[in-house]
């Protein structure tokens, strides 16, 4: 089974649940609050960041994919 990393990458869902099993990890290492709150702000922070770079990369792919279909089929239009 393949898994497909450009939607993982960019699903709330895979964050979400990212973030909930670090918080219970080192909550139950004994790590302190203020110190979880640092770690679920980082992870937080890169998973918009990778997001909107994935994003904007499935983008810029279909935008080209679309632009060399109007070149074979001599649309010059777009």
């Amino acid at each position: 089974m393949k898994i497909n990393w450009k939607q993982k990458l960019t699903s709330r869902k895979f964050w979400a649940a990212l973030i909930g099993f670090v918080t219970a990890l080192l909550v139950a290492f004994g790590v302190d609050n203020l110190t979880i709150e640092q770690v679920v702000a980082l992870i937080t922070a890169a998973s918009t960041l990778i997001a909107y770079i994935v994003g904007e990369g499935i983008v810029d792919a279909a935008r080209i994919n679309k632009e060399k279909e109007g070149e074979k089929y001599g649309d010059s239009e777009m």
